[in-house]
Parts: structure tokens; C-alpha cells; sequence
């Protein structure tokens, strides 16, 4: 290693750092300055390398003469080394790196995550930039302002800057190779994992209210499926919308002996079951195709319940906030430190409810809605029945 910097990122109130996506730029700015390589590896704080030839790996697909000079990104999946075997947080995001991102790969590629991605320089700088001596001032008017970097737009900096790529006409590819490359740190507590959702939410769907918003800027400058996967994942909060309604209507109904169910003579029943058994049905197979369990599918639907509830609902309402001038932008970042108490109920498949307790107020209130109903269904239903057993007799 002929030299290495430490960059400090430095906070001011009258000054914004723009996040993540400020102190990435300023990274290539000095690297730009240090050594212009046109190829950089993008890491986060919590991950290394578990693999020494994934560079090799991506030069692959950067040197490769047919398509390598529509490749921005090479990114590998981010696979964590603290994983349980039952994982009852979803914390490996198996349906993401699995399944979306392979899917997406073979579009133009999927989204950036964040982490483990090498990147080709000249992407992000829009041209092809040669170093030709060591002025400041010459280098400081060639490289340009941040602008050139990874955008501002959104807390999500990973996700519209590679879709603003897509948008250009780049390829990001999506590498999986069967050693892991990269390994970090899952967030192991209920808390951890709503924080990083709500983050995730907040910049995604941001990105999907504004004049970027994939189905209509991104509609006429990448095919229809490209844009639709990446409208899937800015809208991907407003799952908690038809969610509440599923986990609050029904029961609603039931309290009140209202059918809201085609009954099982009538001929919609056939396609009600039909529908809910085959979106089952599909996700475990997914989950068992990667060798999962059912303990593994029962644990994803439950945590995606709650997250659609919780997390995904209080994006929606962040973002509206912010949108109506209620509220400013707030990077919250995920608890690096470790709880060794909670690590261990982690690892024994322990579901703890401690942390925030802002989150419990929707899930306590929506499994008090049904314990409540539950109860009094049964009295309905047992009631119904012993009258109809009296008029026979």
C-alpha cells in the first residue's frame, strides 16, 4: 500500500455535509488528487474484505471487450458473519440480494447498495478525466464540483445516483460470487433493524414523490421493466397502507359479524384461495430454493408484517412531513455498538420488543384490535352454534 489518508468528516450547523453521499465525494476528490485510479471500492465502516481477489472479480466485467464500457458499478451482495440460524429480524435481507437483485440483473442491473461495489470513475465524473500534474488549482477546476459524484437528491445516495445511471445509458452488474467477498455486521435487535428501515424508506420514497420519480422520468430513458423495478423500490412504504388495512378491516368486521370473505360455496372463493395460496406458495419457494427452512419463511412474513406497519408507515409520514415543510431531513444512523445481552436472545432466537417505544404503539394497539375481535368472534360463533343445536333439538 504506497499511501494511506484518513479523512475526517468534519460537522458544522451552518454548513451541510449532504450525509453519506459528502463524504463519498470528498473521498474522490482526494483519491482523484492521490492517484486518479479509475476504479474505487466503496466499503462501509461495519464491513471487509473476506475475499482477496474480488477486484480481480470485477475487473472481469470491466475489461471484458464486448460490453465493459457500459459498466459503472460492479456490486457484490452484502452477506453478513453474525447471521442465527432461525435470522428472526430478517436481518440478511435474503429477498433482496437473492432474489430482487438477480432478477434486476438481468435488466441493466440493480440498484447500488449502499456497500461493496467497485465503481468506475469516469461514471460518476461524467468524462474521462487524466491527471497531468500536481497543481490544486487545475486539478480543483478539472474534477469540478460534488455535483459530479453521487448525487444529493435523497438519503438514499446509492439509489438515485444508480438510477440516474440507468438513466444514462450505464449497466451496473450484479456479482455473486460463492465465497463471500465482502462480510459486515446485521443489526441484531428489533429497534436497530426499524431505524434502518424507516432511513431506507424515508430516502427511497422521496426519490418517488419528486420530479425523479421512476415511472415517469426514468419511463422514457430505460425499458419499462428497468423502471418498474425501481419504482418498486421508491414506493416500496406504501406497503403500509394496504397492510394496516389487512390487519385492521377484517377484524373490524368479525367484531362486528360482518362477511367480508366469499364463502366457500360461492364461485369467487375458488379465485380468492387460488390467489393467497400461490403468493405463499411462491415465497417459499424462494425461501427453500436458497436453502431456507419453513422456521425462515414464518420469521420473513412476520418481520415484513411488522416493518410494513411500522417502519414503512412512519416513512410515509416522515416524508409527508418534509414535504409540506414540517419537518427537516435527519440521517439517522444505525447503533454500531453491541449489546452483548441482546446478542445472545439473538442468537437464541429470542424476539425482543426493547428499544423505541414509538414503535410498539401501531403493533400493540393492532394485537390488542385482535385479541379483542378474536374473542369476540368466538362468542359469536359459539353462540350461533348452540342455537342452531337447540332448534334441532
Amino acid at each position: 500500500m504506497p499511501l494511506l489518508v484518513y479523512v475526517s468528516h468534519e460537522k458544522r450547523q451552518n454548513y451541510h455535509h449532504n450525509f453519506k453521499a459528502g463524504a463519498l465525494n470528498v473521498f474522490l476528490r482526494v483519491s482523484g488528487i492521490i492517484s486518479n485510479a479509475p476504479y474505487v471500492l466503496v466499503l462501509d465502516c461495519d464491513m471487509y474484505c473476506n475475499d482477496p481477489i474480488s477486484a480481480q472479480q470485477a475487473m472481469c466485467f470491466y475489461l471484458e471487450p464486448r460490453s465493459s464500457k457500459c459498466v459503472a458499478f460492479v456490486q457484490f451482495p452484502q452477506i453478513f458473519h453474525n447471521i442465527s440460524n432461525n435470522d428472526i429480524y430478517d436481518a440478511q435481507l435474503r429477498s433482496i440480494f437473492t432474489t430482487m437483485w438477480r432478477g434486476a440483473d438481468g435488466l441493466q442491473g440493480p440498484i447500488l447498495s449502499g456497500t461493496g461495489f467497485y465503481i468506475r470513475r469516469e461514471a460518476l465524473y461524467g468524462t474521462s478525466l487524466q491527471k497531468t500534474d500536481n497543481d490544486l488549482f487545475q486539478l480543483r477546476k478539472c474534477f469540478g464540483p460534488s455535483n459530479l459524484g453521487f448525487l444529493y437528491h435523497s438519503l438514499a445516495e446509492d439509489f438515485i445516483t444508480g438510477f440516474m445511471l440507468h438513466c444514462k445509458g450505464w449497466n451496473l452488474v450484479y456479482n455473486y460470487p460463492s465465497l463471500p467477498s465482502f462480510l459486515g455486521s446485521a443489526t441484531v435487535s428489533l429497534n436497530d433493524s426499524m431505524v434502518q428501515n424507516i432511513r431506507w424508506g424515508c430516502g427511497l420514497l422521496k426519490v418517488g414523490l419528486s420530479s425523479f420519480c421512476p415511472l415517469i422520468y426514468g419511463s422514457s430513458r430505460m425499458s419499462i421493466l428497468q423502471s418498474m423495478c425501481n419504482a418498486f423500490l421508491a414506493f416500496r412504504s406504501f406497503y403500509s397502507f394496504p397492510i394496516l388495512c389487512y390487519a385492521t378491516i377484517p377484524q373490524l368486521c368479525l367484531f362486528n359479524g360482518i362477511s367480508l370473505y366469499p364463502k366457500v360455496s360461492s364461485p369467487r372463493f375458488a379465485i380468492f384461495a387460488t390467489v393467497y395460496v400461490s403468493i405463499l406458495s411462491q415465497h417459499l419457494s424462494e425461501v427453500l430454493f436458497e436453502a431456507g427452512s419453513l422456521r425462515m419463511w414464518w420469521n420473513e412474513l412476520r418481520i415484513w408484517m411488522i416493518k410494513s406497519v411500522t417502519a414503512y408507515f412512519f416513512a410515509c409520514l416522515d416524508v409527508l412531513m418534509k414535504l409540506i415543510g414540517l419537518k427537516k431531513a435527519n440521517f439517522i444512523v444505525t447503533s454500531k455498538v453491541v449489546d452483548e445481552a441482546q446478542v445472545e436472545r439473538y442468537k437464541m432466537g429470542v424476539f425482543s420488543f426493547e428499544g423505541d417505544p414509538f414503535f410498539l404503539v401501531i403493533l400493540v394497539t393492532q394485537v390488542t384490535l385482535n385479541m379483542v375481535s378474536f374473542t369476540a368472534g368466538l362468542g359469536m360463533f359459539s353462540s350461533h352454534f348452540s342455537f342452531q343445536v337447540s332448534a334441532i333439538q
